[in-house]
C-alpha cells in the first residue's frame, strides 16, 4: 500500500512518509493550484480508502500493524502538509521531520489512538500524529517569516 513505498526492508514508515510528501508536492504544486478544501479532501479520501484497505488486509494477517502497510503514514503526512507551501522544500522537509518525530515517539494521544482495535487504530495514530505535526508546522510558518527566514509562502494563516 502507498505505491509500494512500504516494501522497503528497513524504515518503511519513513520511506512511506517521504513518498507521500513527494506525491503531495507533485500533485499540489505542479498539477493544479490547490485550496485548503482540496487538500483536506485529499486527506479524507486517502484516510477512508486507506482504512478500508487496511481492514481488508488485516483480515488475512496475524499481525495487528504490519510495517509494509504505509497508507496510514500517507494520510498522516498529507494532513501535516495541509496549508504548507508544497513548492517550498524547507516547509515540506520540516513537516516531514515533525511528522516522523510524532509518529515514531507515539506521545500521548497518538499512543491512545494506536491502541484502538483493527484498522481504526492503524489509521488513527498516524492521523493524530499528522494533526499534532500540522499544529507545529503552521505555528512555525509565521515565526519563520517574522525572523525573515525564506519559507517560500505564507502558509495557511497568511503573512
Amino acid at each position: 500500500m502507498g505505491f509500494g513505498s512500504g516494501g522497503v526492508g528497513s524504515a518503511p514508515g519513513t520511506v512511506g512518509s517521504a513518498a507521500a510528501a513527494l506525491v503531495w508536492c507533485i500533485v499540489h504544486a505542479l498539477l493544479f493550484t490547490s485550496t485548503v478544501s482540496v487538500q483536506l479532501l485529499s486527506v479524507v479520501v486517502v484516510a477512508v480508502v486507506g482504512t478500508l484497505a487496511i481492514r481488508e488486509s488485516l483480515r488475512h494477517l496475524s499481525e495487528q500493524d504490519p510495517g509494509w502497510i504505509v497508507i496510514d503514514e500517507w494520510a498522516g503526512m498529507f494532513l501535516t502538509l495541509v496549508g504548507a507551501n508544497p513548492a517550498c522544500f524547507s516547509q515540506v522537509l520540516v513537516a516531514f521531520a515533525v511528522f516522523r518525530i510524532f509518529d515514531i515517539s507515539k506521545v500521548g494521544p497518538i499512543r491512545t489512538a494506536e491502541r484502538l482495535p483493527g484498522a481504526a487504530g492503524v489509521m488513527l495514530d498516524d492521523l493524530v500524529a499528522g494533526a499534532l505535526a500540522w499544529v507545529v508546522v503552521q505555528g512555525l510558518i509565521p515565526f519563520a517569516h517574522g525572523l525573515g527566514l525564506p519559507w517560500g509562502g505564507p502558509g495557511l494563516w497568511g503573512g
